[in-house]
């Protein structure tokens, strides 16, 4: 009776320990299929057609991303970027009533950075996140006259209004008075300190101009201005900070929205002053108040980009038909490579030729890989090499279908959806090698279901949990619509190697474990 009911959960241990194994196995080994009461071993091909090439992307849509960010990359490869940020603000109490003689008293502007707080003891600390770069950069502070409308009034304010990350000049052809300058700015991992007894956790915190605010906001007590949001929004159209470098040097920071706010304190009289003491007079006892306003309606960023002209010449020479020798991918409004498996349709029947081969070997298709390269000839290596690549459908602009099934999403986003999107393996020298993309039930469904045989884009990711989508402002070849809005904030890049590498070693192809059942 023991070996009767323990031998089945022994098996489905084992079987457990062999499907976790081969997560985890190298690439080039080969695995055994059962069918029925046979044995097959599995066979393995990278002789398959793969065509593979880079587009530098048209403007993308930058209002609704997951997180936005400002200031000045240097990528060792790209070269600089600087990332400018619009927002408007929105009141955190409508219709207020400042009462009498109201007057600012200070106004202070808070940016949070994303961060881990690290206690020990009574001691508290904070890791910094997405902080890149050290040098410093100057920041001028905008009042925007550019109205960001929520609907687009070219299908009938129906749909969503999108902006693009090339919209630089529309929004600076529209600044109002310069507010502030911040110069010499450097992201700092120390928590900010209010008072003796409240700090609060890193990020860009200053104090603006108090008489703007008196006669921009206290002004305005009981006005129709103040009286709702859509009113505020159009009246006070937000900020826009303008990043400055004087050299390609600097530092780019993302920030948390949902914690940012812009405060005005005020100090005001009440009914009942008397009417012998001049109104604001200092011997008149005077109470405390504040606006609050937050971050949390349109916000926007444009980058402005200084690309090689070696790598924009390359761009700008792709072969679509036969692929290149390097891919080049990078974040933001950056470059995409596009994937195309299985070859040319020469009978032009709509379904490749090669793949139409495969569909009647009816192979079982057990693991099937892309392996990318890192082009060490042409990356430095190091901390700025990208840790994550995704790949995604072009054509339906979704993630494929190992993404779902990958047993390792609920871990951090470094390290999330592992299996399906491997993290950059690096060499004993730190230096980036390849990423291994495993694409097992994508191509088991195009070979055995006749899934759509789609092109497929790589492109860099922040984090490869955010799932979301954003637009490209026009129809891009082969069909890409839209892109991972977790590639848009991302601000590295780097090149691998093509399917037409010179180095055979390092090249591009379609690694496939299957089952032959004839």
């Amino acid at each position: 009776m023991k070996i009767k009911y323990t031998l089945p959960k022994a098996l489905a241990i084992l079987a457990l320990i062999i499907a976790f194994a081969s997560c985890e196995e190298d690439f080039n080994t080969i695995g055994v299929s059962i069918i029925g009461n046979e044995t097959f071993q599995s066979e393995f091909t990278d002789s398959l057609s793969v065509v593979s090439y880079s587009r530098k992307l048209l403007p993308v849509q930058t209002n609704g991303l997951p997180v936005y960010q400002m200031g000045v990359y240097n990528d060792p490869i790209y070269g600089k970027r600087t990332i400018n940020f619009l927002s408007q603000l929105t009141l955190n109490n409508t219709g207020p009533n400042f009462e009498i003689a109201p007057r600012v008293d200070s106004v202070v502007l808070y940016l949070p950075y994303f961060s881990t707080e690290i206690t020990e003891g009574e001691e508290v600390t904070y890791e910094l996140d997405s902080i890149y770069g050290d040098a410093p950069i100057n920041i001028n502070i905008y009042e925007s006259n550019y109205f960001l409308r929520e609907f687009d009034p070219n299908t009938g304010f129906e749909d969503p209004q999108n902006y693009y990350s090339n919209q630089t000049s529309i929004f600076e052809s529209n600044l109002g008075e310069l507010i502030h300058r911040i110069e010499d700015f450097k992201p700092s991992e120390d928590a900010i300190v209010i008072n003796d007894t409240v700090s609060i956790r890193p990020g860009l915190r200053t104090k603006l101009p108090k008489e703007f605010f008196q006669e921009k906001i206290l002004t305005k007590s009981g006005s129709i201005e103040l009286i709702n949001n859509n009113n505020f929004r159009d009246y006070f159209r937000g900020l826009y900070f303008q990043v400055e470098s004087t050299n390609d040097e600097g530092n780019l920071f993302m920030m948390d929205l949902e914690e940012a706010s812009l405060t005005v304190h005020f100090s005001f009289q009440t009914e009942g002053t008397d009417v012998f003491e001049a109104p604001g007079s200092d011997t008149i006892e005077r109470f405390n108040g504040e606006v609050g306003m937050s971050f949390n309606a349109i916000s926007v960023n444009t980058y402005e980009d200084d690309l090689p002209v070696n790598i924009r010449q390359d761009l700008f020479e792709q072969n679509l038909q036969e692929g290149e020798e390097r891919l080049y991918v990078r974040g933001g409004d950056g470059i995409i490579s596009v994937i195309e498996l299985f070859g040319p349709d020469l009978d032009d029947d709509g379904v490749a030729d090669e793949l139409e081969d495969l569909r009647n070997e009816g192979w079982i298709i057990n693991e099937a890989n892309l392996i990318f390269y890192v082009d060490k000839n042409q990356v430095t290596g190091g901390d700025q090499e990208p840790e994550r690549l995704i790949i995604y459908d072009t054509k339906n602009s979704t993630v494929l279908a190992d993404y779902g099934l990958d047993i390792t999403s609920n871990l951090d986003p470094v390290d999330a959806v592992n299996v399906h999107l491997g993290r950059l393996q690096r060499g004993s020298d730190d230096n980036g090698e390849f990423y291994k993309i495993r694409i097992t039930n994508h191509v088991s469904n195009v070979i055995n279901r006749d899934s759509t045989n789609v092109p497929l884009g790589l492109i860099v990711s922040q984090n490869v949990l955010e799932t979301g989508f954003q637009d490209i402002e026009n129809i891009q070849a082969p069909g890409i619509e839209e892109l991972p809005a977790s590639s848009i904030v991302s601000p590295e890049g780097t090149i691998l190697h093509g399917n037409r590498s010179a180095n055979s070693d390092r090249r591009l192809k379609l690694q496939l474990f299957y089952t032959d059942p004839e």
